[in-house]
């Protein structure tokens, strides 16, 4: 059983389920010390108070508020967890959404939400099924760690999950990244479809969404470990230098996807065909739009 890292209640109306935090993910990697390379020694950071110049216990470690350099205003654990929040012990449900109306970027690390004992189990249950019913998510304000966050609550299976979420002044304007203006062809849309098409999946499963770098880092350390060289890497492709032309990737592309799921027919062209023929009956526009097509693949 995962550890508690929260208890406290979900408000839903007047409705309140008590309820345990706990994680709802692993963490598989590998991780590493910091050593000296000399002797292999650990290399620690050590806590050291600027004016005592002196290492310093937790217990005397508290949290302080800079209003200046010669001001700093102490702020304790137990008065962030006494401020007169609604939210300080409780997950507020205050607005239901669909969940196709997120914007997934908003979306942080998720947690499983566990009712508390047998009383908690009836409105636990009506939550859930009432969320899964309706095909909504529950939007929710709680206070973690000294703060006030937003939450999204949405069935997983049999158990409630509470996702972090942003506040929408913590995401940043993307207007600013927008790429310069191009000109797509109606062909090389097709044949960017066409290989979603060929990509297209109905689970995660399989060698593609395994962790390979996890596996090659722990290769890594049983080779040194065993004295022996361990595995390496192949050669990168080679780069002609030259502009690729996007229909020829597109068209190489669908042909790799569909080798891979051993599917026949691998060299079709990705562009239907009614729409080429129409174009060799007008060379001119066909030449206009093969020039539009290379005038973004030049400035890139």
């Amino acid at each position: 059983m995962p550890r508690t890292i929260w208890s406290g209640a979900i408000s839903f109306g007047l409705v309140t389920v008590p309820i345990h935090v706990v994680s709802a993910t692993e963490d598989h990697s590998i991780h590493f010390h910091r050593v000296h390379l000399e002797d292999m020694a650990r290399v620690r950071t050590r806590k050291v108070c600027e004016l005592e110049d002196r290492e310093v216990s937790t217990s005397e470690i508290g949290k302080g508020y800079e209003i200046t350099r010669d001001q700093i205003i102490p702020i304790s654990d137990e008065e962030l967890r006494d401020l007169p929040l609604p939210t300080a012990k409780a997950i507020e449900i205050v607005a239901f959404m669909p969940w196709e109306t997120i914007d997934p970027i908003r979306i942080g690390d998720g947690y499983y939400l566990t009712p508390d004992g047998q009383v908690a189990a009836k409105p636990y249950k009506l939550l859930r099924q009432a969320l899964e019913r309706s095909s909504r998510v529950a939007v929710a304000r709680y206070a973690w760690s000294g703060r006030e966050r937003l939450g999204l609550l949405r069935v997983r299976g049999e158990a409630i999950v509470l996702h972090a979420m942003r506040w929408p002044d913590e995401i940043r304007d993307p207007s600013e990244l927008t790429p310069p203006a191009v000109e797509l062809t109606a062909e090389e849309i097709e044949g960017a479809l066409a290989l979603m098409d060929t990509m297209t999946r109905d689970d995660l499963e399989g060698d593609e969404f395994r962790d390979t770098y996890t596996e090659a880092v722990a290769e890594l350390i049983e080779a040194k470990r065993e004295h022996r060289e361990p595995p390496v890497a192949p050669e990168p492709a080679a780069e002609s230098g030259q502009l690729v032309d996007l229909m020829a990737a597109l068209q190489q592309s669908v042909s790799k996807a569909r080798e891979s799921r051993g599917e026949d027919g691998a060299h079709a062209d990705v562009h239907e065909m009614p729409k080429k023929r129409a174009a060799k009956k007008q060379p001119a526009k066909k030449t206009a739009a093969k020039k539009t097509a290379r005038k973004p693949r030049k400035s890139a």
